[in-house]
């Protein structure tokens, strides 16, 4: 066997400050993406756990552990116990939470929205289930810190599929929502200090203001700038027909 993958990336030239990646149907006849690196490539499944293995039989480790405390729940049914991840526990989940992370931002490069979603919301409830039942405070705090960064990508997507649609309300509806959560994120953990320093936010505020200024105008918005135009040009004759118009599409509102 030749380890050597020097012509495969002879061929694939690493770009830095970007994001190099491809997609393609391997071997086995599963669909792979593969990510360009500087010291080589990563490749992972574009579906189910990146690395394709079954932790203690399972479709990932998160399932392994929520079928651990089902179990644990059965056992001490009626008392006070409870389930607590360690922090071996807390370390493996977010070594799982990694593998989707470099997964998803080669999806967001593909412009592959639905599976962006998919595997950041995935994360999501990973860290939710880390914070539920960690050991203490700092171990949650460990895979909390990226919940920023996996809630913007998140809202990313969703708004992108909408954009894509020409559904511009819906998509700053999904914006203004994913900066919401980023703001309670903050308030939940009394970091309200950071909230005006959030890169995430920042972010996604600055999108905002881009995707408003683009959208069509509605019906009532157009008539109101031609209301001001004519009165500007003092055309008042085509000011009185732009008011009525105004006043029936009022009435049929």
């Amino acid at each position: 066997m030749n380890f050597d993958i020097s012509h495969l990336l002879e061929q694939w030239e690493y770009q830095p400050g970007q994001v190099v990646v491809r997609r393609f149907v391997g071997k086995d006849g599963t669909e792979k993406i593969q990510l360009r690196v500087d010291l080589g490539l990563l490749q992972m499944n574009a579906h189910g756990r990146p690395d394709g293995k079954r932790p203690y039989g399972h479709p990932t480790l998160l399932e392994h552990y929520q079928g651990k405390i089902r179990q644990f729940a059965q056992k001490h049914e009626g008392s006070d116990k409870r389930f607590v991840l360690k922090a071996e526990d807390c370390s493996k989940l977010q070594l799982e939470a990694l593998q989707y992370h470099h997964r998803y931002i080669c999806l967001l490069q593909l412009e592959d929205y639905a599976a962006v979603v998919r595997d950041t919301e995935r994360n999501l409830k990973l860290f939710d289930f880390v914070e539920e039942h960690a050991d203490s405070e700092d171990l949650s705090w460990s895979l909390q810190q990226f919940r920023p960064q996996v809630l913007m990508i998140d809202t990313r997507a969703r708004a992108t599929m909408k954009l894509q649609k020409e559904d511009f309300p819906t998509a700053i509806r999904e914006i203004e929502a994913g900066l919401e959560r980023l703001r309670e994120f903050y308030r939940r953990h009394s970091r309200q200090d950071l909230i005006d320093q959030s890169a995430e936010i920042q972010a996604l505020e600055h999108w905002l203001e881009e995707v408003t200024s683009r959208r069509p105008l509605t019906k009532r918005e157009q008539l109101e700038n031609d209301l001001h135009e004519a009165v500007k040009k003092e055309d008042y004759e085509k000011a009185a027909r732009v008011r009525d118009a105004l006043k029936n599409l009022k009435a049929s509102d």
